[in-house]
Formats: C-alpha cells, sequence, structure tokens
C-alpha cells in the first residue's frame, strides 16, 4: 500500500499511519508466532531499532516501521517507551515521511531510515537518515524535535546534511550522534572504493555540521557498506559496531580500538562478531542514567524468510542486553539486563549430577511451554579433548523436531543448530568460538518462535528464530563421546510482558 497525497504534512502523514495502527492491533495480539515478552510493533513491519534513549527516567525505544503492511516499504519511526527496558507502552508513530528528500507517493523505497536520538536544549532531538530511491542524493541527514517526547516537528533547516562527500559511494545513512566535550559528534554508513566505511563529523548544534573524513573503513574482507554504525566508549576503548551489507557469512562486526577525536580516525585492533547467531542485525547501544551501555538489535536478518508474514506481521527485536569490556581479552560481553527477573514465575531447580557419555536427561518442562529461561553449569573433565554437551529445546514428543544447542570440546565452539527447529525455520549451524574452559554457563532465553544464548557470562551470545510445531515442547540434557558433571540447572516459566 502506498501513501496518498505528496502534498500533505508530517502531521497529516502521522495521522494516517496512527489510523492505520488502530484499524487492525486488535487483530495483532493473538496473531501466530507472537512472542510473549520480546517488543514487537503492535501491527505491520518492524526492523531497525532506533534512537535508544533515557530522558528523565523514560526509555525511548524508536525503530524502522511500515505501518501499512507486513512487508518493508514506506519507513516511519514507530515509538515505544517503558520504566524498566521490558514492559513497554506503544506511543503514536514519531516520523513518516513527508518531504521532498524522503517522499513520492509513486516509490515504496522511501522513507526515515533509520539513526539515533539526543538530549538537546531539553528537547528529545531525533537524527535520521531521510531516503528517496532515485533522487539525488538518495540519502541526506535530518533532524525533529520534541518538547514532549511524543510528538515531533520536523526541523526548518532539513536535510541538515544535504550532500554525499565527494569521496564516497551513494550509500550514506544511519547516522548515530554522541556528544564528547563541547561539540557533538556523529558517524554515517557509507562505502568507500567498494568498501564499507564510516564517516565523522561535528558539530556545536546538531544543524551546522564539519566533515572530518573517513574514520574507519573496510580491508576488503568486511563487506561494502556498514549499515548502522555505532561508535561509543566502553571501558577504557572504544567500540563500533557495523552490519556490514554483502560480506561472507556477515553478521553484526564488533571492533574494539581507540578514536582520535583530533585525526578523526577509530584505529580497530580487534574483530570479532557482536552475536553469531542467524538473527540479529542492525544492533544499537546506549548509555542510560545508571551508566549502563545497553544493546538491543532487530532479531530477524534482511533478505531472509519472515513465516510471520503469513499472520500479517514482521519483526521482533532482541531482549536488551548490558555489554562491558572483558579486562583480560578486551573482548565486548553481552548479557540479558537483571530486570528480565521480574518476569519469572515457576521456578524448577535440579541438584548436582552425573551424566555419562551419549546419555540424555529430560526436563519437567510442561509447565514451562513456549516461555522459559534456564541458566545450566557444566564441568567437563579437564582430559576430555572430544565430544558434546548440551540441549535440545523445544522438541517434539517423536524427536524430529528440536533446537541443538552445544558445546563441541574439540574446536572448542558453542553452536546453536536450528536444522532440525522446524520446516518455516531458518536452517542454519551457528558456530561461535569459545575460550577453552572445563566449566561452562548456558544462560538461554526461550520465547514463542526465538532462542538466545548466552555462554560464560556473555562470552559469547548467539540469537535465532525458530518457528517449531505448538506442541514442540521438550526440553532434554545430552552428551554424545564424554561424560559431564552437571553442577546445576535452574528453570522458570516466564509470564508475558506488558506491551501494550
Amino acid at each position: 500500500m502506498t501513501i496518498q497525497n505528496p502534498n500533505s504534512t508530517h502531521n497529516e502523514q502521522i495521522n494516517r499511519a496512527n489510523e492505520a495502527v488502530q484499524q487492525t492491533r486488535e487483530k495483532m495480539k493473538h496473531a501466530q508466532y507472537r512472542l510473549n515478552y520480546h517488543f514487537m510493533s503492535p501491527v505491520g513491519w518492524l526492523n531497525d531499532p532506533n534512537g535508544l534513549i533515557q530522558h528523565k527516567g523514560i526509555y525511548h525505544l524508536f525503530y524502522q516501521f511500515n505501518p501499512y503492511s507486513f512487508d518493508w516499504g514506506p519507513m516511519h519511526w514507530g515509538h515505544a517507551t517503558s520504566t524498566d527496558l521490558v514492559h513497554w507502552q506503544h506511543e503514536p508513530v514519531a516520523l513518516a515521511p513527508s518531504e521532498p528528500y524522503e517522499y513520492d507517493e509513486a516509490k515504496q523505497e522511501m522513507g526515515c531510515f533509520s539513526g539515533s536520538a539526543v538530549i538537546h536544549n531539553d528537547e528529545l532531538t531525533l537524527i535520521y537518515t531521510g531516503h528517496l530511491e532515485g533522487h539525488t542524493p538518495k540519502e541526506v541527514q535530518a533532524i525533529a524535535t520534541s518538547t514532549d517526547g511524543i510528538h515531533f516537528k520536523k526541523h526548518e533547516a532539513n536535510p541538515v546534511i544535504r550532500s554525499v562527500p565527494n569521496e564516497l559511494g551513494s550509500e550514506f545513512r544511519d547516522p548515530k550522534v554522541w556528544k564528547h566535550e563541547e561539540h557533538w559528534y556523529m558517524v554515517v554508513g557509507t562505502t568507500s572504493e567498494g568498501n564499507g566505511a564510516i564517516v565523522l563529523y561535528k558539530s556545536t548544534d546538531l544543524i551546522d555540521w564539519e566533515y572530518l573524513g573517513i574514520a574507519a573503513k573496510g580491508n576488503g574482507k568486511q563487506g561494502d557498506m556498514w549499515e548502522c554504525p555505532d561508535l561509543f566508549p566502553l571501558g577504557d576503548k572504544y567500540v563500533l559496531i557495523t552490519s556490514p551489507m554483502n560480506m561472507e557469512n556477515g553478521k553484526c562486526t564488533v571492533f574494539v580500538g581507540t578514536l582520535d577525536y583530533n585525526a578523526g580516525i577509530f584505529k580497530p585492533e580487534s574483530q570479532r562478531e557482536i552475536d553469531y547467531g542467524i538473527d540479529f542485525y542492525a544492533a544499537q547501544t546506549f548509555e542510560d542514567e545508571q551508566g549502563r551501555r545497553i544493546l538491543i538489535a532487530w532479531m530477524d536478518f534482511p533478505f531472509t524468510e519472515f513465516p510471520s508474514k503469513a499472520y500479517n506481521w514482521s519483526g521482533a527485536m532482541t531482549i536488551p542486553r548490558i555489554l562491558t569490556l572483558d579486562d583480560e581479552t578486551q573482548h565486548v560481553r553481552a548479557n540479558p539486563i537483571p530486570e528480565l527477573q521480574s518476569l519469572r514465575e515457576l521456578h524448577t531447580n535440579y541438584d548436582a549430577f552425573e551424566m555419562g557419555a551419549n546419555q540424555t536427561v529430560g526436563l519437567n518442562s510442561n509447565s514451562h511451554s513456549h516461555s522459559y529461561e534456564l541458566i545450566c553449569d557444566v564441568t567437563v573433565p579437564e582430559k576430555i579433548e572430544t565430544g558434546r554437551i548440551g540441549l535440545q529445546l523445544r522438541k517434539s514428543v517423536d524427536g524430529s523436531e528440536f533446537t541443538s544447542v552445544y558445546y563441541d570440546i574439540a574446536a572448542s565452539e558453542i553452536v546453536v543448530d536450528t536444522t532440525q527447529s522446524g520446516e518455516r525455520s531458518h536452517k542454519a549451524l551457528n558456530k561461535a568460538p569459545l575460550r577453552k574452559n572445563n566449566q561452562l554457563k548456558f544462560h538461554i532465553f526461550v520465547d514463542t518462535c526465538s532462542v538466545e544464548v548466552f555462554v560464560n557470562n556473555g562470552e559469547v551470545s548467539l540469537s535465532s528464530r525458530i518457528y517449531p510445531e505448538l506442541t514442540s515442547n521438550g526440553i532434554e540434557l545430552f552428551t554424545e563421546n564424554t561424560k559431564v558433571s552437571i553442577t546445576s540447572i535452574n528453570l522458570w516459566s516466564l509470564k508475558n510482558a506488558e506491551i501494550e
């Protein structure tokens, strides 16, 4: 569906979008595969998280949103607020395409693309990309402000960055803005000589921006466009997260390094994936009022199948995670926010026991159904060099359907295998390198159609969407060619988050 009347004002476009939401939101509450404690848009299509921020105690989550269809289309900014990052209140649509640099009723590839949020002069300010395919340039940067945190006015100076530097390609989007000392800084994702890159700007007022140049660039093996860049301090380092396009086995990449503000250069010292699962993209972070660096990502991946489209909705966010820098490895750790513990209900605890080689142990899953949290502590004998220890989740009674999460001892890898997760599931074998360690802690969150795995206090994480049959509820521990000691297992059913 396209939006009519290209001359309508922003407010008229906002009203039209909000009316579309109200027409179908009640139907969506009980649509198949809707998650129980993950954030989803009330209707339509959702992708990148945008504008994550906390202001006066209230968390704001904006996101890429098509209120008219379950397919990607004219991009709006959806909006929700929360006091705890668990329960959310849907707010009116924040941004809708309305200006000549982002709107053409004849096109689908248009809209208010991804960006960020800051507080400036006590106003909540959104910085976003105006995108219009076929326009020159096709992408510019713009801002919108709000005094009440709900209703936004596009600035009369827009676009505040209206041209693409000559040394770059035409891809020029997803501004992330932060303040350092007396200046605002902005990174924008782009491409340079066929490689993904970020460029850096600075400003005193968010309107007039000085171009500082290319701050970081890929090496030929890191994709040809870096979407959704996020550059921020963590510990005594700076961290750059990007979502590379056209990178072999490419997922959200995290670089740890240093940022020279005077030279405008980020120097990476290490690179890995921020999450090794198949369904994790467009991650964005923010620092909350407790000083925590919190990440939320789109729990899907571009250009893949979306089984929920059959039920007229698409897209969900990951659970929020706290990022920390490991002092020893200088790698970024990601752990679930503790606020999620408020969802815990029925608790089942298993005391320590031994498992022999090639053994299975079923856990009581009848009362935990589709939404649960599981923590399993395992000790692997130190001299064991091969074998596997793990769990099969959402397992069917006949054993034909399951999602495997296990530690491969020989490879020292955590594996999430979704090849048997259901006919509609993304079939993949996701692997994350783990430091050799005979002590394992699996921390797993399962929801209606998702599995998020954190191992050894966030050393690695893997996020996957799965689509098993509703009757596939089994949980089973298994070993292959090794014996292990199960130190403890704690299993909680999780009640639904309030997302209204």
